[in-house]
Protein backbone atom coordinates (compact mmCIF):
# COMPACT_ATOMS: atom_id res chain seq x y z
CA UNK A 1 0.00 0.00 0.00
CA UNK A 2 1.32 3.34 -0.80
CA UNK A 3 3.13 5.07 2.26
CA UNK A 4 1.24 8.21 1.99
CA UNK A 5 -1.90 6.84 2.29
CA UNK A 6 -3.62 7.11 5.97
CA UNK A 7 -4.27 3.22 7.35
CA UNK A 8 -5.93 2.53 10.29
CA UNK A 9 -3.77 2.26 14.14
CA UNK A 10 -4.41 0.78 17.18
CA UNK A 11 -4.20 2.81 20.54
CA UNK A 12 -3.21 1.03 23.82
CA UNK A 13 -3.26 2.83 26.71
CA UNK A 14 -5.99 3.01 30.30
CA UNK A 15 -9.28 4.68 31.10
CA UNK A 16 -8.68 6.93 33.84
CA UNK A 17 -12.05 8.42 35.75
CA UNK A 18 -12.37 10.03 39.75
CA UNK A 19 -15.19 11.39 40.88
CA UNK A 20 -14.81 14.48 43.28
CA UNK A 21 -18.23 14.86 44.82
CA UNK A 22 -20.36 13.92 47.17
CA UNK A 23 -17.61 11.10 48.21
CA UNK A 24 -14.24 10.63 45.91
CA UNK A 25 -14.03 7.66 44.08
CA UNK A 26 -11.69 6.65 41.25
CA UNK A 27 -10.82 3.67 39.19
CA UNK A 28 -8.02 3.41 36.58
CA UNK A 29 -8.43 0.85 33.52
CA UNK A 30 -6.26 -0.89 30.50
CA UNK A 31 -8.09 -0.19 27.19
CA UNK A 32 -7.16 -0.59 23.42
CA UNK A 33 -8.84 1.41 20.94
CA UNK A 34 -8.64 2.23 17.03
CA UNK A 35 -7.90 5.37 15.08
CA UNK A 36 -9.69 5.32 11.80
CA UNK A 37 -9.24 7.34 8.52
CA UNK A 38 -12.37 7.54 7.32
CA UNK A 39 -12.06 8.71 4.14
CA UNK A 40 -8.68 6.90 3.08
CA UNK A 41 -10.40 3.55 4.66
CA UNK A 42 -13.49 3.84 2.81
CA UNK A 43 -11.04 3.60 -0.63
CA UNK A 44 -8.10 1.15 0.70
CA UNK A 45 -9.62 -0.97 3.46
CA UNK A 46 -7.11 -2.75 5.80
CA UNK A 47 -6.14 -5.84 6.35
CA UNK A 48 -5.82 -4.92 10.63
CA UNK A 49 -9.55 -4.21 10.50
CA UNK A 50 -12.61 -6.07 9.33
CA UNK A 51 -15.38 -3.41 8.29
CA UNK A 52 -19.21 -4.56 8.34
CA UNK A 53 -18.18 -8.92 8.53
CA UNK A 54 -17.10 -10.71 11.67
CA UNK A 55 -13.30 -10.76 12.97
CA UNK A 56 -11.26 -10.75 15.91
CA UNK A 57 -11.37 -6.59 15.70
CA UNK A 58 -14.38 -5.01 13.21
CA UNK A 59 -15.70 -1.56 13.08
CA UNK A 60 -19.56 -1.76 12.31
CA UNK A 61 -20.77 1.73 10.43
CA UNK A 62 -24.32 0.89 11.87
CA UNK A 63 -22.95 1.48 15.48
CA UNK A 64 -22.38 5.21 14.86
CA UNK A 65 -24.43 8.34 14.42
CA UNK A 66 -27.95 7.22 12.88
CA UNK A 67 -27.12 3.65 12.53
CA UNK A 68 -27.13 4.10 8.70
CA UNK A 69 -24.93 1.83 6.57
CA UNK A 70 -22.61 4.92 5.75
CA UNK A 71 -20.78 6.33 9.24
CA UNK A 72 -18.92 8.62 7.44
CA UNK A 73 -21.78 10.13 4.84
CA UNK A 74 -23.44 10.38 8.53
CA UNK A 75 -21.02 12.46 9.66
CA UNK A 76 -20.43 14.49 6.55
CA UNK A 77 -23.85 15.65 6.71
CA UNK A 78 -23.38 16.41 10.30
CA UNK A 79 -20.75 18.64 9.64
CA UNK A 80 -22.59 20.76 6.27
CA UNK A 81 -25.52 21.19 9.16
CA UNK A 82 -23.28 22.77 11.38
CA UNK A 83 -22.23 25.06 8.61
CA UNK A 84 -18.56 23.85 8.69
CA UNK A 85 -17.88 23.64 4.91
CA UNK A 86 -14.09 23.33 4.80
CA UNK A 87 -13.38 20.06 6.71
CA UNK A 88 -12.18 18.78 3.05
CA UNK A 89 -9.19 16.72 5.04
CA UNK A 90 -9.19 13.97 6.47
CA UNK A 91 -11.73 12.37 8.80
CA UNK A 92 -10.08 9.93 12.28
CA UNK A 93 -12.21 8.30 14.19
CA UNK A 94 -10.94 7.75 17.99
CA UNK A 95 -13.29 4.41 18.78
CA UNK A 96 -13.67 1.10 20.63
CA UNK A 97 -14.15 -1.97 17.73
CA UNK A 98 -16.37 -4.71 17.51
CA UNK A 99 -14.82 -7.48 19.62
CA UNK A 100 -15.56 -11.01 18.26
CA UNK A 101 -18.83 -8.89 17.14
CA UNK A 102 -19.52 -7.19 20.35
CA UNK A 103 -18.98 -3.82 21.07
CA UNK A 104 -20.06 -1.10 23.39
CA UNK A 105 -18.77 2.73 22.84
CA UNK A 106 -18.93 4.98 26.33
CA UNK A 107 -17.77 7.26 23.90
CA UNK A 108 -16.24 8.19 19.93
CA UNK A 109 -14.31 10.92 18.81
CA UNK A 110 -14.53 12.03 15.44
CA UNK A 111 -11.64 14.58 13.95
CA UNK A 112 -12.67 16.36 10.90
CA UNK A 113 -9.48 17.97 9.23
CA UNK A 114 -8.86 20.77 6.67
CA UNK A 115 -6.57 19.49 3.67
CA UNK A 116 -4.06 21.85 5.38
CA UNK A 117 -3.83 19.63 8.12
CA UNK A 118 -5.66 21.42 10.57
CA UNK A 119 -8.51 20.79 12.58
CA UNK A 120 -12.10 21.93 11.39
CA UNK A 121 -14.42 20.37 14.00
CA UNK A 122 -14.90 18.16 16.79
CA UNK A 123 -17.72 15.57 17.32
CA UNK A 124 -18.29 14.17 20.60
CA UNK A 125 -20.50 10.73 19.72
CA UNK A 126 -21.85 10.05 23.41
CA UNK A 127 -23.91 6.47 24.45
CA UNK A 128 -25.61 5.17 27.60
CA UNK A 129 -26.52 1.75 28.71
CA UNK A 130 -29.44 2.67 27.44
CA UNK A 131 -29.24 1.99 24.11
CA UNK A 132 -29.25 5.95 23.36
CA UNK A 133 -27.01 8.08 21.58
CA UNK A 134 -26.34 12.54 21.20
CA UNK A 135 -23.38 13.97 19.82
CA UNK A 136 -22.21 17.26 20.65
CA UNK A 137 -20.25 19.41 18.23
CA UNK A 138 -17.15 21.25 19.08
CA UNK A 139 -16.33 23.78 16.40
CA UNK A 140 -13.46 26.16 15.52
CA UNK A 141 -12.00 28.90 17.59
CA UNK A 142 -12.23 27.10 20.35
CA UNK A 143 -9.98 24.17 19.20
CA UNK A 144 -6.58 24.02 19.84
CA UNK A 145 -4.57 20.88 20.87
CA UNK A 146 -4.64 20.84 24.85
CA UNK A 147 -6.95 23.45 25.48
CA UNK A 148 -10.15 23.49 27.02
CA UNK A 149 -13.25 23.00 24.98
CA UNK A 150 -16.58 23.81 26.74
CA UNK A 151 -20.32 22.06 26.29
CA UNK A 152 -22.93 22.14 28.12
CA UNK A 153 -24.41 18.88 29.47
CA UNK A 154 -28.15 17.63 27.76
CA UNK A 155 -27.77 14.16 27.73
CA UNK A 156 -27.84 11.42 30.40
CA UNK A 157 -25.14 8.94 31.18
CA UNK A 158 -24.94 8.06 34.40
CA UNK A 159 -27.81 7.40 36.74
CA UNK A 160 -25.34 8.72 39.69
CA UNK A 161 -25.11 12.18 38.02
CA UNK A 162 -27.64 14.49 36.95
CA UNK A 163 -27.90 16.35 32.90
CA UNK A 164 -26.82 19.68 34.42
CA UNK A 165 -23.19 21.25 34.02
CA UNK A 166 -20.80 21.65 31.45
CA UNK A 167 -18.42 19.55 29.90
CA UNK A 168 -14.68 20.71 29.52
CA UNK A 169 -13.00 18.76 26.75
CA UNK A 170 -9.08 19.01 26.28
CA UNK A 171 -7.30 16.74 23.57
CA UNK A 172 -3.67 16.33 23.45
CA UNK A 173 -0.77 14.55 21.33
CA UNK A 174 2.90 14.15 21.43
CA UNK A 175 4.06 16.05 18.55
CA UNK A 176 6.89 12.82 17.84
CA UNK A 177 6.88 10.32 14.58
CA UNK A 178 5.01 7.35 15.26
CA UNK A 179 8.29 5.51 15.50
CA UNK A 180 11.46 5.59 14.75
CA UNK A 181 11.19 3.49 11.62
CA UNK A 182 7.85 4.31 10.25
CA UNK A 183 7.03 7.12 8.45
CA UNK A 184 3.81 8.73 8.94
CA UNK A 185 0.85 8.36 6.37
CA UNK A 186 -0.48 11.34 5.44
CA UNK A 187 -2.75 12.96 6.94
CA UNK A 188 -2.30 10.66 10.23
CA UNK A 189 -2.62 12.65 13.75
CA UNK A 190 1.29 13.78 14.12
CA UNK A 191 1.30 12.16 17.23
CA UNK A 192 2.69 8.91 18.79
CA UNK A 193 -0.26 8.77 21.47
CA UNK A 194 -3.20 10.41 22.23
CA UNK A 195 -5.47 11.27 25.20
CA UNK A 196 -8.70 13.11 25.67
CA UNK A 197 -9.45 14.24 28.97
CA UNK A 198 -13.36 15.39 30.01
CA UNK A 199 -13.86 17.09 33.10
CA UNK A 200 -17.74 17.78 34.19
CA UNK A 201 -18.37 20.78 36.25
CA UNK A 202 -21.39 21.42 38.17
CA UNK A 203 -22.00 24.92 40.15
CA UNK A 204 -19.01 26.02 39.27
CA UNK A 205 -17.10 22.94 40.97
CA UNK A 206 -15.52 20.14 39.12
CA UNK A 207 -17.53 16.79 39.74
CA UNK A 208 -16.40 14.20 37.30
CA UNK A 209 -12.45 13.76 35.74
CA UNK A 210 -11.98 11.21 33.16
CA UNK A 211 -9.34 10.42 30.70
CA UNK A 212 -9.12 7.92 27.48
CA UNK A 213 -6.22 7.52 25.37
CA UNK A 214 -2.93 5.79 24.67
CA UNK A 215 -0.04 4.37 22.40
CA UNK A 216 -0.25 4.75 19.06
CA UNK A 217 1.08 2.07 15.93
CA UNK A 218 -0.27 0.77 12.95
CA UNK A 219 -3.10 -1.70 13.00
CA UNK A 220 -1.84 -4.47 10.74
CA UNK A 221 -3.10 -8.16 11.51
CA UNK A 222 -0.32 -8.70 13.96
CA UNK A 223 -1.11 -5.65 16.07
CA UNK A 224 -4.82 -6.32 15.95
CA UNK A 225 -4.14 -9.88 16.34
CA UNK A 226 -2.11 -8.63 19.80
CA UNK A 227 -4.28 -6.41 21.06
CA UNK A 228 -6.96 -9.22 21.27
CA UNK A 229 -5.20 -11.97 22.84
CA UNK A 230 -4.00 -9.22 25.79
CA UNK A 231 -7.77 -8.75 26.14
CA UNK A 232 -9.96 -11.05 24.87
CA UNK A 233 -12.94 -10.06 26.48
CA UNK A 234 -12.59 -5.93 26.45
CA UNK A 235 -15.97 -5.25 25.42
CA UNK A 236 -17.03 -8.13 28.22
CA UNK A 237 -15.31 -6.09 30.73
CA UNK A 238 -16.38 -2.65 29.83
CA UNK A 239 -19.55 -3.62 30.47
CA UNK A 240 -18.61 -5.38 33.74
CA UNK A 241 -16.94 -2.52 35.09
CA UNK A 242 -19.62 -0.25 34.51
CA UNK A 243 -21.48 -1.76 36.50
CA UNK A 244 -19.34 -2.98 39.46
CA UNK A 245 -18.30 0.84 39.95
CA UNK A 246 -22.30 1.92 39.87
CA UNK A 247 -22.62 -0.45 42.80
CA UNK A 248 -19.92 0.82 44.58
CA UNK A 249 -21.36 3.95 44.10
CA UNK A 250 -24.66 3.11 45.61
CA UNK A 251 -22.40 1.27 48.57
CA UNK A 252 -21.40 4.53 49.24
CA UNK A 253 -24.89 5.75 49.02
CA UNK A 254 -24.41 8.50 46.53
CA UNK A 255 -27.59 9.12 44.88
CA UNK A 256 -29.19 7.39 42.38
CA UNK A 257 -31.49 9.61 39.51
CA UNK A 258 -34.13 8.38 37.38
CA UNK A 259 -33.36 8.71 33.59
CA UNK A 260 -34.90 11.58 32.34
CA UNK A 261 -35.92 11.62 28.50
CA UNK A 262 -33.04 12.20 25.85
CA UNK A 263 -32.67 15.49 24.13
CA UNK A 264 -34.92 16.22 20.82
CA UNK A 265 -32.04 17.45 19.13
CA UNK A 266 -29.40 14.60 18.10
CA UNK A 267 -26.85 17.26 18.00
CA UNK A 268 -26.03 20.01 19.90
CA UNK A 269 -23.13 22.59 20.20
Amino acid sequence: MDANIATPLIGRGHVWHRRLSPTVHSFRYPSYFTMIPMRSWSSHGSPGLARNKPGMLSFYDCDHGRGNSDALQWLDEVLRNEGCNDADGEIWLQTYPRVLGYVFKPVSFWYAYRKDGTLAAIVVEVNNTFGERHCYFLPEPSLTWSSAVKAHKVFHVSPFCSVEGDYFFRFYQTPEALCSTTKMPKDAPAARSILVRIDLHQDNQALLQTSFGGRLEPCTTRSSRNAFFNMPLMTLGVVARIHWQALKLLLKRVPFLRKPPPPQQFVTR
